[in-house]
């Protein structure tokens, strides 16, 4: 997958790959089509549950696809703070920190 490509161009581009249409996607997600068009071009962000049924209906890896619509929330979320880049690297640590001392229990 590619990470320089918003979730959104992934999407679209695998389900035109697939020759599926917006309506046909869309009813499968039982959303109206121009949500989902919205979420194909970036203006709408779609739900963990749908990314998991879209990667479903479009023969996606699920991580790879749940790996980029998280990074995104994450970007979207700190990308015009002067310290996002420190934020998320302390971040990183506390979810290592988090996961060994769960680990313990």
């Amino acid at each position: 997958m590619d990470i320089n490509k918003t979730t959104g161009e992934i999407l679209r581009e695998k389900r035109e790959e697939k020759g599926l249409l917006l309506r046909h996607v869309s009813a499968k997600l039982d959303i109206d089509t121009a949500i989902l068009s919205k979420i194909e071009r970036s203006e709408r962000k779609a739900s963990k549950e749908q990314i998991l049924k879209l990667a479903e209906i479009l023969d996606l890896n699920k991580d790879d696809l749940l790996i980029q619509y998280l990074s995104e929330k994450i970007l979207y979320e700190i990308k015009d703070e002067e310290l996002g880049s420190k934020a998320l690297k302390a971040a990183e640590r506390k979810i290592r920190y988090i996961k060994k001392n769960n680990s313990k229990d």
